[in-house]
């Protein structure tokens, strides 16, 4: 059985200036190319795009392949905001077994589990014993190619 401690690093937010970039208002083809339009829609504040409650966010870094089914892989950051409502479906930093991890929390009244998105790891139910407590709840994911 695989286990994972899923966090390698936490990081603080820390919103000295806006980060601002252009947004073409054309969409990009996936498939065959398109005649570029040349014209910016308007500006776009990446800390606005990414972070809806900056006193709540923190940044972590992810450790391991437990999520990879839910596009988070080894090193990404994920946005974490601990002002949002934990619930059935959300993706979560949680602390479980004295160890920080990032799951998909499932379930409802009494029986829930954090549940990996690797079908190699196990799902974790959620015990009195276990001593979980939800840190907050991912809202973006930052990956590099």
């Amino acid at each position: 059985m695989k286990t994972d401690s899923s966090i390698a690093a936490i990081y603080g937010l820390e919103q000295k200036s806006k980060v601002v970039r252009p947004l073409f208002s054309c969409g990009v083809s996936a498939g065959f190319p398109s005649p570029a339009d040349d014209h910016i829609d308007r500006k776009l504040d990446l800390n606005e795009l990414l972070i809806q409650n900056p006193a709540a966010t923190f940044f972590v870094r992810v450790a391991g392949d437990s999520m990879t089914d839910a596009g988070i892989n080894h090193d990404d950051i994920l946005v974490v905001d601990r002002s949002l409502q934990a619930g059935h479906g959300k993706i979560v930093i949680a602390i479980i077994h004295g160890e920080l991890t990032v799951k998909r929390l499932m379930g409802k009244d009494s029986s829930w589990q954090l549940v990996a998105a690797n079908a190699a790891y196990p799902a974790v139910k959620i015990s009195e014993e276990a001593g979980c407590e939800v840190w907050g709840v991912v809202t973006s994911v930052i990956h590099q190619f």
